[in-house]
């Protein structure tokens, strides 16, 4: 039987776009070598997972941290010249202030099982989110209390002692198959993989294109 609810953030609760997000590519483009805002969206993001993936233990890094050791990589790898700590801040307001996806307070409101938001964002950005929204999470469960992003299961585990719940209690709904079904699945956890443009073709997980839909294949769980 399903107790609970764990939910991925960004991709999932709040979009990736925004004044915020917009500002930062724009500046980063104008101010370096990089070609296209394409390009830029797609070498920073690269750049960030593959960082995510090495910080681990002994060499964790936090989103902040990451943030400023990309900057400074761009500055040396494609010759970003830009303030920084400008850029920082807009990254901070990002991750609180990105749009929630329309489907999010319809899924809080109508979900009678509690929710917990699993992130590698820091807790602080996330809370300030929820409030912002009037969204009531019964946790949040940051990749920097275990020194691990996901797709490491050690933060899922992590989730599972603090809310007191077995793997096969929870669901794991998020975007990215990489990071959230694939670290789900290495923690014993069932995921939803949630595909708002309908275009992924996965069948190792059940596929949702709206957040309510998750209620309904709850009940069959």
């Amino acid at each position: 039987m399903i107790k609970a609810v764990f939910m991925d953030y960004t991709g999932t609760v709040i979009q990736e776009k925004g004044k915020a997000i917009e500002t930062i590519v724009y500046r980063i483009w104008r101010n370096s070598r990089l070609k296209t805002a394409e390009e830029t969206i797609k070498y920073w993001w690269s750049l960030l997972k593959m960082m995510e993936e090495k910080s681990f233990g002994d060499t964790f890094l936090t989103e902040d941290e990451i943030v400023d050791c990309l900057l400074e990589r761009l500055g040396r790898e494609v010759g970003l010249t830009d303030n920084f700590t400008e850029l920082h801040g807009l990254f901070q307001r990002f991750w609180m202030y990105a749009p929630i996806f329309e489907d999010v307070k319809d899924f809080f409101e109508q979900c009678s099982l509690p929710v917990y938001i699993i992130t590698n964002n820091g807790v602080c950005y996330v809370e300030e989110c929820l409030k912002r929204n009037h969204l009531n999470a019964a946790g949040i469960i940051s990749g920097e209390m275990v020194r691990a992003y996901k797709p490491h299961k050690e933060v899922f585990a992590y989730a599972l002692e603090k809310s007191g719940y077995h793997a096969k209690e929870v669901i794991h709904i998020g975007d990215s198959v990489a990071s959230d079904v694939n670290g789900a699945v290495a923690a014993g956890i069932t995921p939803i993989l949630i595909d708002r443009k309908g275009k992924e073709q996965y069948l190792k997980c059940q596929v949702i294109h709206q957040l309510p839909d998750a209620l309904e294949y709850l009940k069959c769980l």
